[in-house]
């Protein structure tokens, strides 16, 4: 086995090794450097590093050490900046459902009660494509990210629909579902996509195909969220029957029923490492699973509402809650001890989401505002106002330096630092 070249992921922090095998085929190999902070002793890790890594030899050394350095040099941009209003997009005739980014955060995607989904250039501004031929609303959208050549429609018309990013075509129709779909997903390596409904059920479709590949069946009422793991083996589904239910993505299997709450299930989200899940509730708990034995490892309480959305920053290392009681709230996850209190908003938190450098979240709330916040503080940095009626929906791009948001008032704003 021969190194070939570094690559780098910022997000969050990582090296990855290309390496050629003796019949000249190359693979990858990742080393994940969760704990990377500005703090860290470089010469420590280096040395650590090229002793536990036999593809990585001492003349290595210095070129370790600089892809290190540009890994903190990361973390570290845009701490302070502000985010001014870019642009104003009239998106959709009737409202919003739902937005996403790619990858590179050039483009954006947008779903509506009009029944279509629309592509848009996060630069310009522009309109790029519509994506027109479901027969009901369109509610869950999602990018094949890291690739972003693809992008999956589920609707309330019970099907989900792939299509080409670029030029717009239909490649597939997948149908079987008995009513609403309601949250999806590509797997990582975008080979799989999953879709769960209203009828109870989740499904995998192979991409290339379009084939139901397994019925996940099992769960009691509807499936609300879903999540693939960061290797796309396993995939959490959280139902309005009160459980989270672990799922074996080659053959479709339940591998553990998460059981535990006393309301319906909002949201679920593995974390990076993907040995932890977390479950927020309308009982106004959220719980953090050990997703291999199935266990309860904290309870965290503290709001007075319901949880509505849950999210781990990019390494795992915190994890934060929104609430109806129009507060979020910071974990540390390995002690589950609460650790900040975003206050401010006058309505609830729909949704939050935690920069790539895990330094901030933007909160999306029905008082028309969306709100960043310091998470070490939990101070409010900056209030983005303007938009007219309830924002549903924000989201930072990969780099962390753009935010958009989506709004009832059937516009999306993008803000950039």
């Amino acid at each position: 086995m021969k190194l070939k070249r570094f690559l780098l992921r910022y997000y969050p922090p990582g090296i990855i090794l290309e390496y050629e095998l003796r019949d000249k085929t190359r693979e990858m190999k990742e080393i994940d450097l969760l704990h990377l902070t500005p703090e860290t002793d470089i010469e420590v890790l280096v040395n650590q590093i090229v002793f536990e890594e036999p593809l990585i030899n001492d003349n290595r050394k210095p070129q370790l050490r600089r892809l290190i350095y540009k890994l903190i040099e990361k973390q570290e941009t845009q701490s302070n900046s502000e985010f001014y209003l870019f642009k104003i997009l009239r998106a959709h005739i009737l409202p919003l459902t739902n937005c996403a980014f790619n990858k590179s955060g050039d483009k954006f995607i947008t779903g509506s009660y009009d029944r279509t989904c629309k592509v848009w250039n996060t630069l310009t501004g522009d309109e790029l494509l519509s994506l027109e031929g479901h027969r009901n609303v369109v509610y869950a959208i999602a990018f094949n990210n890291p690739y972003g050549d693809k992008i999956v429609t589920g609707s309330f018309d019970k099907t989900a629909k792939l299509w080409n990013a670029e030029e717009g075509d239909l490649l597939h129709t997948f149908r079987g579902h008995a009513t609403e779909i309601v949250c999806l997903s590509f797997d990582p390596q975008g080979a799989v996509i999953a879709t769960g409904s209203m009828d109870n059920t989740a499904r995998l479709w192979d991409v290339e195909t379009g084939e139901c590949l397994h019925s996940l069946l099992g769960h009691t009422a509807e499936i609300v969220s879903l999540n693939f793991d960061t290797q796309g083996q396993r995939i959490i589904t959280g139902s309005f029957d009160h459980t989270v239910k672990v799922w074996d993505v080659r053959n479709g299997r339940c591998i553990h029923t998460l059981s535990g709450h006393h309301g319906e299930i909002s949201s679920t989200q593995f974390n990076f490492s993907s040995d932890l899940c977390i479950s927020g509730s309308i009982d106004r708990t959220a719980k953090i699973w050990d997703v291999a034995h199935g266990r309860c490892i904290h309870t965290l309480r503290g709001h007075n509402d319901e949880i509505l959305d849950v999210t781990f920053s990019s390494t795992g290392s915190k994890l934060a809650t929104a609430s109806a009681d129009s507060t979020a709230r910071v974990y540390n996850t390995m002690t589950g001890a609460c650790q900040a209190i975003l206050m401010g908003h006058e309505g609830e938190i729909s949704k939050l989401q935690f920069n790539p450098q895990g330094n901030k979240i933007v909160t999306a709330s029905s008082d028309k505002n969306a709100c960043i916040w310091d998470v070490e503080t939990g101070d409010c940095m900056q209030v983005l106002d303007g938009h007219t009626d309830e924002i549903f929906s924000c989201a930072f791009n990969y780099e962390g330096d753009t935010i958009i948001t989506g709004s009832k008032d059937n516009t999306c704003r993008i803000w950039k630092a």
